[in-house]
C-alpha cells in the first residue's frame, strides 16, 4: 500500500518472495530497490540489468555476474534465499534494534527472524542478548515453525524442504485409525426387564461385559406383529454393535430419550412412570439402570424428592403430589410438577398457565 519494499528498520524478508493468496495460488514479489542500490554502488545500467535478471531467475543475488564480493552483505535479507546461503544473523536484528532503542520511548515493532534449524538455545540466547541490550520488546519468528506461513523465500516447486514437508504430510495421511470391536465373552451375565407401556408389553435383555457395562441389547415385543418386532430387532442390533465399537451408552440415552410417538402411556415403573414411546422408555430405563441418570436432572421428569429437599409446608407424599393430581404437559407430554398453585413441566419449561 505504501509502495515500499520495507518499513522502518525492518530488512526485507527476501529479494524474491512468494506470497500465498487466500483464494489459492501464490504471487511473486520482487524487491524494486535493488536496481537503485546497484547504481548507487557504481554498477553500470548494463551490469545492473544482468544482476537483476539473475535475481529474478534464481531467487538470489549470490553468483550474479559482475557483482563484487564485498557488496554481498548489502543485499542480505531475513530469510535464506531459495538458491543461496546468506541471510542476516539474528544478532544483526537485535543490534539494529539496540542502536535505535535509546531514541524512542516505546518498544519497537520488529520481528527477529531466525532460520528453521534454530535451536532452543539459539532462541534463549536471542532473548537474553535482547535483555542485555535494553530492548523493551522482542518478537521472534522461526522460519517454517507454522504449518502455513503467508510469505516465504521459495515457491514450493523446487524447494527441497517444502517437498520433504509434503512427503511427511502424505505419509501421515496414510495412517487410518479404525474402531475396534470388543465382543462379549461366549458366556456373559445378563438381565431381562419386563415393561408395559399403555398395555403394550415387551422385554429388554441386556448382555454385560465382565465389569458390568452393557455390551448388547435385545428387545422383544409381545403381540405387536412382525413389523414392530423386526424394527425392534434392527434397533437392538444397531445399538449392540455401537456399544461394542465403543460408542458411549450415554450418547444413545441422550439421543433417543423423549422420542415421542405411539404407543405411549403409563408404565407402572417408578423410574419411568410415563413413556412417550417405546424407544423413550427403553433408553430412559437404560440410563437409569446403567448410568444412574435421575429423571429430575437429566431425563426431564420429576422423581421422588430427598427428605432434605421437602419443605415442611409441602410434606405431601410424592405419589399424591405428582402422580395423583399432576397433569400431563400439553407441549411435550411429560409429567408436570406442582409449582405453587399451578404446575410446571421440568422437561420443556411449559406451565399450566399461571406460573
Amino acid at each position: 500500500m505504501m509502495d515500499c519494499d520495507t518499513t522502518g528498520i525492518e530488512p526485507d524478508l527476501a529479494l524474491v518472495k512468494y506470497k500465498k493468496l487466500v483464494g489459492g495460488g501464490v504471487i511473486k514479489i520482487v524487491n524494486n530497490t535493488v536496481p537503485q542500490a546497484l547504481i548507487k554502488l557504481g554498477y553500470t545500467p548494463e551490469q545492473t540489468e544482468k544482476i537483476v535478471a539473475h535475481i529474478d531467475s534464481t531467487g538470489t543475488i549470490e553468483g550474479a555476474p559482475n557483482l563484487k564480493p564485498e557488496h554481498l552483505a548489502v543485499f542480505d535479507c531475513s530469510f535464506r534465499p531459495q538458491n543461496g546461503v546468506r541471510f542476516i544473523h539474528h544478532m544483526g536484528h537485535i543490534r539494529m534494534m539496540a542502536a535505535v532503542q535509546p531514541f524512542i520511548s516505546g518498544a519497537i515493532s520488529k520481528t527477529i527472524n531466525m532460520p528453521e534449524e534454530s535451536t532452543v538455545e539459539d532462541i534463549m540466547d536471542a532473548y537474553i542478548e535482547s535483555w542485555k541490550f535494553g530492548l523493551k520488546a522482542v518478537a521472534i519468528y522461526r522460519d517454517g515453525s507454522k504449518r502455513v506461513q503467508p510469505l516465504s523465500s521459495g515457491n514450493g516447486k523446487n524447494d527441497k524442504k517444502t517437498v520433504a514437508a509434503v512427503a511427511v504430510v502424505q505419509t501421515v495421511e496414510k495412517v487410518v485409525y479404525r474402531p475396534i470391536r470388543h465382543k462379549l465373552p461366549d458366556e456373559r451375565a445378563s438381565i431381562t426387564h419386563k415393561f408395559s407401556i399403555g398395555g403394550h408389553e415387551g422385554y429388554i435383555t441386556v448382555g454385560m461385559y465382565e465389569d458390568g457395562t452393557p455390551g448388547e441389547v435385545f428387545i422383544s415385543m409381545a403381540k405387536e406383529g412382525s413389523t414392530i418386532s423386526g424394527l425392534m430387532d434392527t434397533l437392538a442390533t444397531s445399538i449392540s454393535y455401537g456399544l461394542q465399537y465403543g460408542v458411549p451408552l450415554k450418547f444413545f440415552v441422550d439421543k433417543f430419550s423423549h422420542v415421542r410417538f405411539e404407543p405411549s402411556g403409563w408404565t407402572g415403573n417408578a423410574q419411568v412412570p410415563y413413556a412417550k414411546s417405546i424407544i423413550d422408555y427403553i433408553f430412559r430405563w437404560l440410563g437409569a439402570r446403567f448410568l444412574g441418570i435421575t429423571e429430575a436432572s437429566e431425563a426431564g421428569e420429576a422423581l421422588k424428592l430427598r427428605p432434605t429437599e421437602v419443605q415442611p409446608q409441602q410434606a405431601l407424599p410424592f405419589e399424591a403430589n405428582v402422580v395423583s393430581d399432576a397433569p400431563m404437559c400439553s407441549e411435550c407430554g411429560s409429567m408436570m410438577t406442582r409449582n405453587g398453585s399451578c404446575y410446571k413441566c421440568e422437561n420443556c419449561g411449559g406451565t399450566s398457565g399461571c406460573s
